[in-house]
């Protein structure tokens, strides 16, 4: 209705509604709340695929598409986008639960010669340096110094390997290559190296440290 000459225009509230600190809070949380929620969903359904694949050398075609599926999605909500900013769940000795990297499974091998005891990765992000260890039955290792590229990625220059844990045999330098962080947390590792191939750790111990 169109105001009369004379008469007052009504006020127009400015007030803001109003809305309590703890709802408002609450609201923020919720989003980061159901993030952490569809992550653990998600690191359980490819943890529990993983079981019975051997490290992935007992996987099918089908198994490797659904573990890379699983791997993808939790990348995806990775908690720690920058690994190397975050030493302390970087550093300490990681299990090898996967891999598609045939030369780590021997998988050209005959099954008597292939890793069949844990394989290990000793990281020590305060120094730069890692260790690949297998277990039974060689006991090979092999150190290596790591440079940064990025936040989340590093050079890997191999120093030397140790075949069935007996003297050092230092590394050519060509022996080198790039790995990349993809997804990080408390208890899980999954990295991709510069050849295509996936590696999903969990923590063993995460005091280790490298000398």
């Amino acid at each position: 209705m169109a105001l009369m000459h004379g008469q007052a225009a009504p006020k127009l509230s400015t007030a803001r509604p109003h809305v309590a600190p703890k709802a408002a809070f609450l609201s923020f949380l919720r989003p980061a709340a159901a993030k952490a929620e569809q992550r653990t969903a998600v690191k359980e359904q490819l943890l529990e695929r993983l079981e019975g694949l051997n490290r992935g050398a007992s996987a099918t075609a089908e198994d490797k598409a659904d573990v890379e599926r699983l791997a993808s999605q939790l990348e995806r909500l990775n908690p720690t986008p920058q690994p190397l900013k975050a030493p302390e769940l970087l550093s300490g000795k990681w299990r090898l639960l996967y891999t598609t990297s045939d030369s780590i499974l021997a998988t050209k091998r005959p099954p008597p010669l292939r890793p069949s005891g844990p394989i290990y990765q000793t990281i020590d992000a305060g120094r730069l340096k890692a260790r690949n260890q297998e277990t039974w039955p060689f006991f090979n290792q092999v150190t290596a110094d790591l440079t940064p590229l990025s936040s989340n990625r590093v050079t890997v220059q191999f120093r030397t390997f140790k075949l069935l844990g007996l003297l050092p045999i230092t590394a050519p330098p060509s022996a080198r290559g790039e790995l990349s962080v993809t997804y990080l947390d408390e208890s899980l590792r999954i990295s991709r190296g510069d050849k295509g191939n996936l590696f999903v750790l969990d923590m063993a111990d995460p005091e280790a440290r490298l000398e």
